[in-house]
């Protein structure tokens, strides 16, 4: 018995093979950019303390909407005590322009706090500013690209929180390295590393 199937002419499986090819292409995510973060901060930078290439490279977001700022007088105003307050919001500059970054700093940390997160599975940050304690965690979810670092000094409590970050980054490493960058700035009272010197 002879088959009815025809089949399709040359230049009709060209063109469907060209349409797959081409949707295939556009159904592949850019590869991730896994640089670290860079140590030294330089600007230019978001609410005048956050390097803005590090935003850029943890949440993915090349051009973000900012807004807020840091007030670093406000402990001196109010009580003659070292300390600022405030934040800074990046968000996706589209659609309902979700947030993608925040970094707080607020008088009302303790050291109590800290160490209980880190009874609770928290990792500890290692030392950033000498005296300060802090922890950091990853929403352990699969695929979840939240994370956060939270230090404390004195009165100065420095929350650095990843909204969204980029799948494929070490998110947590991502918050940790921007803590290192905006913590010396934000801690007032702080007091300075001592430079090492060569033997």
């Amino acid at each position: 018995m002879r088959s009815r199937a025809r089949l399709a002419s040359p230049v009709a499986f060209a063109a469907a093979t060209m349409v797959l090819l081409t949707a295939c292409q556009q159904s592949k995510d850019p590869p991730v950019n896994k640089a670290p973060i860079s140590s030294v901060a330089a600007p230019p930078y978001i609410c005048e303390v956050i390097p803005l290439d590090a935003v850029q490279l943890m949440t993915g977001v090349p051009d973000p909407v900012v807004g807020g700022k840091f007030d670093m007088t406000v402990g001196a105003e109010m009580n003659g005590k070292p300390w600022g307050s405030g934040g800074c919001f990046a968000y996706r500059p589209t659609g309902d322009k979700p947030k993608v970054l925040e970094v707080t700093l607020s008088p009302d940390g303790t050291k109590d706090e800290v160490e209980y997160r880190i009874r609770k599975g928290a990792a500890r940050l290692p030392e950033i500013v000498p005296g300060a304690n802090g922890f950091y965690f990853q929403d352990g979810s699969a695929g979840n690209t939240q994370a956060a670092a939270v230090l404390v000094h004195g009165y100065d409590r420095v929350i650095v929180q990843l909204v969204r970050g980029v799948k494929g980054r070490d998110n947590a490493a991502d918050v940790v390295a921007l803590m290192k960058l905006v913590a010396p700035k934000l801690i007032l009272d702080a007091t300075p590393a001592p430079e090492k010197t060569k033997d």
